[in-house]
């Protein structure tokens, strides 16, 4: 019995210390082999961290308006685990049935998807603390969480409950003050918090900023050591960007551009507005667009397409421009030399050029053929004159065929090569393999408005860092000089023309009174898809256009340089003067406004001691300039600004008299006649002049004449120089409109425009 009892013993001793020894391993094991794996899974325990959000940087307007900025949001969350427990006790209450219908109600989620959110559980079965109402329930604004908490309150004084099972989880999201304004601009931040399209995507790398956080030690309860551990980072806000973006232009453009949507309901419309002396956008907009805040209502992708950095066109004449300046700049373009319009055969192999009536309008000169946008004229001028290498070379140099470089994503950009003939003709006046952006068009012409300077055009202003205040600013780019200033200043007098010749100018309809304008219509006709083809342009649609006008103001000092496209309007007159014109003239003369550019009107008349502007009218009067001397092109620019009409006499390229005489305080209709040679062929059209003048004038031109009646021409009876002419007087004040006569000047038809280019 004694040898048992030590044998059990020994046996128990033996496994104690077995247990001992095991015990005293497994200490070592783990405070000294495992001591950094434990130390780091304690301090886990014991450490909590805590992320502090950044703010993401502004987007401001040119004068510091707010554009997109961070702002409180809140996400609704349900509480399935407190909803089950109070049904079951209160089945009576229907919560589920009541919270489901209300959250249908204000976020539009379906039912069977809110009760599925409502009975969520875990995968060991048990309901969930917490579910998010997603996407609809996620970073709603403040009125939506206030609806829902008037509610919620409701529950609680009818339940007596405070935890009711929905709760409101405070966020912050993006917000775009102004909806849909300038939305292709700004882009957009989805809820994720990705930055999509626009300068949230191009500039996110500044304006995002950097998250801090904060680690600290805790005990059992989460209260934080009075001597623990602590690490701080503050949180790096972003920088705030302001644009050259002017909201009140920007605003004039949607406006018009909405309207012009809504009306032709086109596949777009895109405008464009620039201050050509820096290439600063001032306005940019394209049609559809989406608005920022509720991006994801938005189905149609075209809504997401910013046209006016990718999408490519065929220019059409606005492109004529680019020729002109060419033409101009090597000294080869005379506005008075005679050509034959209507058709021209470059090559003995292709098909000729037509201009956009067929027929043409005779033997015009070439500033005519400018104001009626002819196809001649410029396959001349391009093709004939320019030649292929000088003219490749200058749309090269406008900057066509390669990205501005503006500060937004995707813009795209297509290289172009002109082979043949009818390449190199066609591309003269804008159809054919030269595809152009409305960026890249508004970024040429530009050049000519601001003395030939080619500048990259840009759209942020400065960037500010939050934190120091320092900031950079962005200075204006000089790519290359295209051409020489003079050319800037002859182009533009020629352009103006374009606009304020109410009888023959394409662009008429851009023509603001009190302001000098220079512009160019373009109506390209879109290549076909199958459909029927007009048959003088193998290739093209019959009814399927591009219209589009570009332009800037003041001629005199450029302020603006404003371009409008639309892609296939719905009209019965499609042309880009009958349409794109007057939209052009709307923007244009709200922004002149808004900068202060006021217009230059003559008269005006006094009333309770304060002189207010006389609407431009028949009874206006302006005293007439002095332009004898002046070279035929600077005394209609001259003339034009007074909004006196012009007539020209003669070939000659100078002013030999003038009639009436400089001096002369005359009605703002009255027409102003420039004598250039002796050699008349027509007969000038003496409406509405005095006796007096109408005298001198036969007396200038050498013609035989009888009068009758007494005061002012009221019309007159001449076939040809020679022939005596009878002129009948009435006693009607003078400068009542007359009709223009097809014989009131060698250098001018009038034929009104229909429209087209």
């Amino acid at each position: 019995m004694t040898r048992r009892i030590k044998l059990r013993t020994l046996l128990m001793g033996g496994f104690i210390t077995l247990l001992f020894v095991g015990l005293v391993f497994r200490l070592y094991w783990i405070q000294v082999v495992k001591a950094d794996f434990w130390s780091t899974q304690a301090m886990k325990t014991w450490i909590t961290s805590k992320t502090i959000p950044q703010e993401r940087g502004m987007l401001l307007d040119r004068d510091g308006v707010v554009l997109a900025a961070d702002a409180l949001a809140y996400t609704i969350a349900v509480g399935p685990e407190r909803i089950a427990e109070l049904e079951a006790k209160h089945p009576e209450w229907k919560l589920a049935d009541r919270i489901v219908a209300k959250l249908h109600e204000v976020l539009g989620t379906s039912e069977s998807d809110l009760r599925g959110m409502v009975r969520s559980k875990k995968e060991n079965g048990e309901y969930r603390d917490q579910r998010e109402v997603r996407p609809d329930g996620w970073k709603v604004d403040k009125s939506v969480k206030d609806t829902l908490d008037a509610f919620r309150k409701e529950l609680r004084t009818e339940t007596k409950t405070d935890n009711i099972g929905l709760y409101f989880v405070e966020d912050k999201k993006r917000y775009y003050p102004n909806g849909t304004l300038a939305s292709h601009i700004l882009g957009y931040e989805n809820k994720e918090g990705e930055a999509i399209l626009g300068l949230e995507k191009e500039m996110n790398d500044q304006l995002k900023g950097q998250p801090g956080f904060i680690k600290y030690q805790k005990d059992g309860t989460s209260t934080q050591l009075p001597n623990g551990q602590l690490e701080f980072k503050q949180a790096v806000n972003g920088n705030d960007i302001r644009l050259t973006i002017d909201r009140d232009i920007q605003f004039y453009i949607d406006e018009a551009l909405r309207k012009a949507y809504e009306a032709y309901k086109p596949i777009s419309v895109t405008a464009i507005a620039a201050d050509p002396n820096t290439m600063e956008i001032l306005g940019m907009s394209s049609m559809p667009d989406f608005n920022p805040n509720n991006y994801w209502e938005f189905k149609d992708q075209a809504a997401f397409r910013d046209n006016a950095i990718q999408s490519l066109y065929e220019p059409g004449s606005t492109f004529k421009i680019v020729t002109l300046a060419g033409a101009v700049e090597e000294g080869l373009f005379n506005p008075n030399e005679m050509y034959m319009s209507g058709r021209i055969k470059y090559t003995d192999r292709d098909k000729p050029i037509r201009d956009y009536n067929y027929t043409g309008w005779g033997e015009i000169s070439m500033l005519d053929g400018l104001k009626h946008s002819s196809n001649v004229a410029f396959v001349k001028l391009g093709y004939e004159m320019l030649g292929k290498d000088r003219l490749i070379d200058y749309i090269n140099n406008f900057g066509f065929g390669q990205k501005t470089g503006i500060e937004l994503p995707n813009e795209v950009s297509r290289s172009f090569s002109l082979d043949y003939p009818s390449e190199v003709a066609t591309a003269a006046f804008g159809q054919g393999k030269v595809l152009v952006t409305p960026i890249q068009q508004v970024a040429a012409v530009a050049a000519v408005a601001n003395g030939g300077k080619l500048l990259q055009p840009h759209i942020v202003k400065s960037i500010t860092d939050t934190a120091t205040g320092e900031k950079i600013v962005t200075e204006p780019t000089l790519v290359r000089q295209v051409i020489s200033e003079e050319t800037s200043r002859k182009v533009g007098e020629y352009l103006e023309q374009v606009v304020s010749d109410q009888a023959i100018g394409t662009g008429k309809k851009a023509y603001i009174p009190g302001y000098r304008i220079a512009g160019k219509t373009g109506t390209a006709q879109k290549v076909s898809k199958g459909e029927e083809t007009d048959p003088n342009g193998s290739g093209y649609a019959k009814d399927r256009y591009v219209v589009s006008f570009i332009g800037y103001a003041p001629v005199e000092a450029p302020k603006i340089v404003l371009y409008v496209i639309m892609d296939e309007p719905q009209a019965d007159n499609v042309g880009g003067g009958s349409l794109a014109a007057p939209i052009f003239k709307e923007i244009m003369g709200k922004s002149l406004e808004h900068l202060g550019i006021k217009p230059n009107l003559p008269a005006t008349d006094a009333k309770d001691g304060v002189d207010a502007p006389v609407k431009a009218s028949a009874e206006i009067t302006s005293k007439v300039p002095e332009v004898v001397g002046m070279t035929v092109t600077q005394a209609q620019a001259a003339l034009k600004q007074k909004e006196f009409p012009v007539g020209v006499l003669g070939k000659g390229t100078k002013v030999l008299q003038q009639l009436p005489k400089a001096g002369s305080v005359m009605p703002a209709s009255q027409r102003i006649y420039l004598l250039t040679d002796t050699h008349q062929g027509n007969v000038p059209d003496l409406t509405g002049l005095s006796l007096r003048d109408a005298v001198e004038m036969c007396t200038l031109l050498k013609v035989a004449f009888t009068v009758e009646g007494e005061g002012y021409v009221s019309s007159q009876e001449a076939v040809k120089i020679g022939d005596t002419w009878t002129l009948q007087l009435k006693m009607s004040p003078p400068g009542k409109p007359q009709p223009d006569q097809d014989s009131a000047s060698d250098q001018s038809n009038a034929t009104d425009s229909t429209g087209a280019d």
